[in-house]
């Protein structure tokens, strides 16, 4: 019976901590650059957007095509620093669990 009982602390014991990670996900900033830094997009640690950046040098009218590519390419790069980060911290938290290859933390 004890051992259930230690196992049930360090079950709440975990998920007290994977709400702190996950507060702390949602806090990072992350930037993501195109063009040479003529577009900047900052996300969040979910991945949402939450900052466009453009040089004024790209508002003419026939750069419109390319000044979208570049938005595209930008939000991308921060979405994958910010994901990397995510997965770090995740490592970090589960380290030593036995979690299978390719299972994603937090749900």
């Amino acid at each position: 019976m004890r051992d259930i009982m230690g196992m049930m602390g360090k079950v709440k014991e975990m998920q007290a901590k994977m709400e702190k990670m996950q507060s702390e996900i949602a806090d990072i900033r992350v930037e993501g650059k195109a063009g040479g830094g003529l577009v900047n997009v900052t996300v969040n640690g979910k991945g949402l957007m939450v900052g466009l950046k453009i040089d004024p040098s790209l508002f003419k009218e026939d750069d419109v095509e390319i000044l979208e590519d570049l938005i595209v390419a930008a939000n991308k790069d921060a979405q994958e620093k910010a994901e990397a980060i995510a997965a770090e911290k995740t490592r970090e938290l589960t380290a030593g669990l036995p979690i299978p290859p390719g299972f994603k933390l937090p749900f």
